[in-house]
């Protein structure tokens, strides 16, 4: 998919959005190390970035399967500064000489990144997208809101309801997005995608 197809933009969403970019990229079976050292390169120049938000390389388990690199962005608008920038195309010209083929880029809005199937699977079933959520979620829910209890007792204000609740969803949906869903579709990939 070119950049342009993939950009959310062409499909009506607003600029303003929050973006999950993900990059496949095959090495040559011989490049793999020269690989591994441009990505030390290129993930700290991305940082730099405005509205940047995290990074998360995924290596392939056998050598046939591409390396995935999730981006996550604030907005697209600042995604598109990254993905448009001369910074990035001259990195991206450095390492292609060891690529297999051009790099797979897709852009995704929300959770409907975690829920994208692997190239040749199936999509994933609403019903099993509903457990995965509902079952890295729910926990969170009885353990955020126990371990802030003393921080609320600490500092009154947080204790309030509203600012109570706010602090608990914005917590929550940090580790869900950030920390829980990246490794916990990967680890059930298998059974999500079949």
């Amino acid at each position: 998919m070119t950049l342009d197809q993939a950009m959310p933009e062409r499909n009506g969403i607003e600029l303003e959005t929050p973006v999950t970019t993900v990059i496949q990229q095959h090495p040559l079976p011989d490049a793999v190390a020269r690989y591994e050292e441009w990505l030390k390169e290129v993930i700290p120049v991305a940082q730099t970035f405005t509205g940047h938000q995290g990074v998360n390389v995924i290596r392939p388990q056998v050598a046939s399967e591409p390396y995935t690199i999730i981006l996550h962005f604030e907005t697209v608008a600042n995604l598109r500064k990254w993905l448009d920038s001369e910074t990035r195309a001259l990195l991206v010209e450095k390492i292609r000489p060891f690529l297999r083929g051009q790099e797979n880029l897709d852009i995704k809005t929300g959770f409907e990144f975690w829920f994208t199937p692997p190239p040749g699977g199936r999509p994933a079933k609403r019903y099993k997208q509903f457990l995965i959520t509902l079952s890295a979620i729910f926990p969170l829910t009885i353990v955020v809101p126990w371990s802030l209890q003393p921080l609320f007792g600490w500092i009154p204000l947080l204790g309030l309801p509203v600012i109570r609740h706010l602090l608990v969803a914005a917590l929550i949906v940090g580790i869900v997005v950030y920390v829980v869903m990246p490794r916990y579709t990967q680890l059930v990939s298998r059974w999500l995608f079949r």
